[in-house]
């Protein structure tokens, strides 16, 4: 297996709203990255792009994205229906066939769109489940009462995650919602969906996230730390929510097997968890102890950028990797309801 690693990223400020295009939102995201890189387009050997039209509101509006990326020099680019950390799957096998040595990937989604959790619908089970229109956060809570019944979980617990990443988020520019609110005034606060609260529930944001891989010495002589990727892995469940555990991640467990997150300590998981409850769930099947720090960023709680929330958090660990304060990291992406769709990455620095 090649040597590949994350050497640089930059984010979009999130926001609730924008009148910009898909255009205008990623060239300057895609600009910044690169010369954070100290790149140009010229030395990008495959580009990778994950978006999702139905939240744009036009068929194959990802051909249109390509614009940002200019008409010259000609690129090899691909795309994902999917975020952007599945893009960045993508590219990290296509470096593996020894074709190319660098790729960027970026993602990015407007959900102020439409309604995102009326949009979100649209990925169930389209026979038995999608006509029935259960929204998103609809779903979420059946989740989370299952969780509640059975002992899996705590309000307590949901609160004290809610208050963590909110809290976290005070330092991060990027977030779209922060706060230092008191346990009691989040398990006081008026319930949108039982039992969630408005905080346990993710802060649906336009966003746009952009990261650079490249292989072995080629990372190396473009950071001084570069974030390696050690594992990753990818697994799904079923689609049918009839035939699903409503209280346990089996598929993030086997991905976290698969792509060693076992294998040492875990300093910092940023982790792709719409809901508080989710991340109370995934921290369980991922094995994570206290002694991990969750979500520094204050993750999907307080910017859930559609199509670029999982890979802002690729993102946000490489960076902890390597600026220094860590020295094994988890980048987690997820997708689908009750988190069908699990990516787990290990980032290590040398």
């Amino acid at each position: 297996m090649r040597e590949v690693a994350i050497i640089a990223s930059a984010q979009a400020d999130n926001t609730s709203t924008t009148t910009s295009t898909p255009v205008e939102m990623l060239i300057p995201v895609i600009q910044q990255v690169l010369a954070n890189a100290s790149m140009t387009k010229t030395d990008i050997g495959f580009w990778c792009h994950g978006s999702c039209d139905y939240m744009t509101g036009q068929p194959f509006s990802f051909v249109s994205a390509v614009d940002a990326l200019g008409a010259w020099p000609p690129i090899i680019e691909s795309h994902v229906e999917a975020d952007g950390a599945f893009a960045l799957y993508e590219a990290w096998l296509k470096i593996q066939t020894g074709e190319i040595d660098t790729a960027l990937v970026f993602g990015n989604g407007r959900s102020s769109s439409g309604d995102i959790n009326r949009i979100l619908t649209l990925q169930l089970d389209p026979y038995v489940v999608g006509p029935l229109w259960p929204d998103d956060r609809s779903i979420a809570a059946m989740q989370a009462r299952a969780c509640l019944e059975s002992g899996v979980v705590t309000e307590r617990a949901m609160a004290e995650v809610a208050q963590r990443s909110h809290r976290n988020a005070l330092t991060n520019p990027k977030a779209l919602r922060r706060g230092d609110h008191s346990i009691e005034a989040l398990m006081a606060a008026q319930l949108v969906a039982d039992p969630l609260r408005e905080l346990d529930c993710p802060a649906h944001a336009d966003g746009v996230t952009a990261v650079i891989i490249a292989a072995g010495d080629r990372a190396r002589s473009l950071a001084d730390r570069p974030a390696w990727i050690r594992g990753i892995d990818h697994r799904i469940e079923s689609q049918n929510l009839g035939n699903r555990s409503m209280t346990t991640l089996p598929s993030a467990a086997l991905a976290a097997h698969k792509a060693g997150v076992a294998n040492d300590k875990i300093d910092v998981a940023e982790l792709h968890a719409p809901y508080s409850h989710q991340e109370l769930l995934l921290t369980s099947a991922l094995g994570l102890s206290e002694s991990t720090t969750i979500n520094p960023s204050g993750g999907a709680l307080c910017a859930n950028p559609m199509m670029s929330a999982g890979l802002a958090r690729f993102a946000e660990a490489a960076t902890r990797v390597m600026n220094g304060t860590a020295d094994r990291a988890i980048g987690h992406a997820s997708s689908g309801a009750w988190m069908q769709q699990n990516l787990v990455c290990v980032l290590e620095g040398e």
